[in-house]
């Protein structure tokens, strides 16, 4: 059995500092408000996963993820060149903010965004009204989850997931770095 949730309900825990589950393009994600310390810190402590590594922020629009990079510190072409991979599965690195915090982007000087294609996580983004944490829902050494019951079995029978299906992508997303377009991470 799995909590299954509607976007107004999921949209409230995550209001509440909660952290929640979603279907994304491939796999459920695990999502929490990306201003909140004690819910990224809270979504970490779920992963078992350092907060080092930083994390992914996924919106349903460009202009959700400004407050969180540095435009000044990319060229015309380069915001371009991922406005044209998005909607989609690319995440792009971009040189973070100088106040987009620590517990998001870990020991780097940039920040791991993207724009989804998934209509589920856009309306959450939009009616959130700000993007939201993304990262594949699963406990460290566990395969990411596919489906809301295998959430459950991870999580526990009462951890908020909001109902629907992912995508019909077998990989997660590329990730390639804004200013050099080097691909770190095969899509």
């Amino acid at each position: 059995m799995a909590n299954l949730l509607t976007l107004s309900e999921i949209s409230n825990y995550l209001k509440n500092g909660e952290v929640i589950a979603y279907p994304t393009e491939a796999v459920f994600g695990l999502g929490c408000d990306p201003d909140s310390e004690s819910a990224v810190l809270k979504l970490l402590q779920l992963k078992q996963r350092s907060i080092d590594k930083g994390l992914i922020l996924i919106a349903s629009c460009y202009q959700q993820l400004v407050p969180y990079i540095d435009q000044s510190a990319i060229t015309n072409e380069q915001k371009q060149l991922a406005l044209t991979s998005w909607p989609g599965p690319v995440t792009w690195v971009f040189p973070k903010n100088k106040n987009t915090p620590y517990f998001l982007t870990g020991k780097f000087d940039s920040i791991a965004v993207r724009v989804t294609n998934h209509p589920l996580v856009c309306k959450l983004c939009d009616l959130y009204g700000k993007p939201i944490v993304s990262t594949s829902a699963n406990l460290s050494t566990h395969n990411p989850c596919k489906t809301a019951i295998e959430v459950a079995k991870q999580f526990g029978p009462y951890f908020p997931i909001l109902a629907g299906d992912t995508g019909h992508r077998s990989q997660p997303s590329q990730i390639k770095d804004i200013k050099t377009g080097q691909i770190i991470r095969q899509g």
